[in-house]
């Protein structure tokens, strides 16, 4: 194999690692990409000072020129992407098996022509973002935080924050909450729409899979979730999706995170999620009377403009709801999020397949046919907190056997019909069988063993019978 200039430059940093002992060939090997042999040769001192110069005709093609143009539209969308970042897009969504040196070592070549061909330098634009400012009313930021086991001593493995921040005047809400699912997403924007009286006209979220259907390559249009759509219609505002690995797109709200954090939780111990949100409410007009180091105005001040443009409520609020197709045990219970709740007994059989519509407070249960009346509902149960709870309506198990009509007899006497036992004369389930005083005065009959031997002809039974037989 005879490497290109490119590589031999590559290749020739290596020499005094090696020639020092710091590195070997095979750690040089797996470094580069390189074939050990080829090190070997150009290292230990058999090839020439400098590879021989290759035209452009007899150039070998790399493995990674097959996929350079996907390269370089991934460094045109975000020219400071990681090479462990399109390395691992280049597998995940285009199937591509490449070494990954191969990738690092073709971008060392790329991003410089790519940066020069966009007109910037991207040695210059590392860590540095450009600073926006909106109008009132224009738009919120919204981002998770992971409050880890906080409430673990009271049987809540797992705690989560909620923040919606106003990027206008940095006005903040937090809900803190046990689930991060489609249900509990919306609802807390909903109760942050409530904190602040209004809707924004734009609201920006993170790549998550609440909001984004799916992943797409860089450039092309992100697909949005149905419920987020149907949800920004219903509140009238405009959804607007990040660039991947972009954090400094919101840093309002990451910055309220971990201000909520140390305000609001350091320090305290909490028994509850309602003291949480308690805790929470109680510190916002603290926050409110603090003046901002970036616009330089108290915050509460700022706000009542913030708010005053914000769009109106609906009259209806939007309830989401997440759907679900399970199947109905022989208990006529359903499993949904590790929890089982009833479905009535008269009315669904085992194995059917019923749709769960949970909220984040409500489980109704739903048949995919509807019965004669035109209506599919089949039982409404609040949602369980945790996992491994049964909730359970008692009524849903009439005519099902309870097994308290059970009867037992000594065998020596048939039991009374119901209609002329007396009273107070009525026994327990298997109360005869439990009631050794009862069972040991049943009187045995008593035989001597050599009756059992007649009857199975095993021995005569007297010995003149015997004499006489054998005569």
């Amino acid at each position: 194999m005879v490497l290109d200039p490119q590589r031999w430059l590559e290749l020739r940093r290596f020499r005094g690692l090696y020639e020092s002992g710091a590195m070997s060939l095979r750690e040089i090997a797996k470094e580069t990409g390189l074939n050990r042999r080829t090190v070997t040769k150009y290292l230990v001192g058999e090839a020439p000072v400098a590879p021989p110069k290759r035209t452009a005709e007899g150039r070998q093609r790399r493995v990674v020129d097959e996929v350079a143009p996907l390269i370089d539209a991934m460094l045109r969308t975000e020219i400071l992407l990681k090479a462990s970042v399109i390395h691992e897009r280049l597998a995940a969504e285009y199937g591509v098996a490449i070494n990954y040196q191969r990738v690092k070592i073709y971008l060392q070549e790329a991003r410089p022509r790519i940066a020069e061909a966009l007109g910037i330098s991207p040695g210059e634009l590392a860590g540095l973002h450009r600073r926006f400012e909106v109008v009132p009313g224009a738009q919120a930021q919204v981002d998770w935080g992971d409050e880890g086991k906080i409430l673990a001593h009271v049987g809540i493995p797992k705690v989560y924050s909620f923040h919606m921040t106003l990027s206008y005047s940095r006005d903040p809400f937090c809900y803190f909450t046990t689930s991060q699912d489609l249900a509990s997403f919306f609802d807390c924007q909903r109760q942050a729409f409530v904190h602040f009286g209004g809707v924004p006209m734009t609201i920006v979220y993170d790549r998550t899979k609440t909001v984004v259907r799916r992943h797409v390559a860089p450039g092309e249009a992100v697909p949005l979730h149905p419920e987020a759509v149907a949800f920004a219609g219903h509140y009238d505002f405009d959804i607007d999706v990040l660039a991947a690995y972009r954090p400094t797109g919101k840093g309002r709200v990451e910055r309220q995170v971990l201000i909520v954090r140390d305000h609001v939780l350091a320090g305290r111990a909490f028994s509850s999620i309602e003291e949480m949100n308690a805790a929470f409410s109680a510190w916002v007009p603290l926050r409110r009377a603090k003046v901002h180091g970036t616009h330089g105005e108290i915050i509460g001040q700022r706000a009542v403009r913030d708010h005053a443009a914000l769009r109106p409520l609906p009259r209806t609020p939007y309830v989401v709801a997440q759907r679900h197709l399970r199947h109905v045990g022989k208990d006529c219970l359903v499993a949904f999020d590790a929890n089982l709740y009833s479905v009535p007994a008269r009315r669904v059989r085992p194995r059917q397949l019923v749709e769960i519509r949970a909220t984040k407070s409500q489980i109704s249960l739903h048949s995919t046919v509807p019965d004669a009346g035109g209506t599919t509902l089949l039982a409404i149960h609040p949602r369980a907190v945790g996992r491994g709870a049964r909730v359970v309506d008692e009524r849903h198990w009439d005519g099902l056997p309870k097994g308290d009509n059970r009867r037992v007899t000594t065998g020596d006497v048939l039991p009374l019909p119901r209609h002329e036992r007396p009273l107070g004369a009525e026994a327990g389930p298997l109360q005869a069988l439990l009631n050794r005083a009862a069972a040991a005065n049943v009187e045995v009959g008593r035989r001597p063993l050599s009756v059992y031997d007649e009857l199975t002809g095993t021995r005569p039974f007297t010995t003149n019978r015997t004499t006489k037989e054998s005569s």
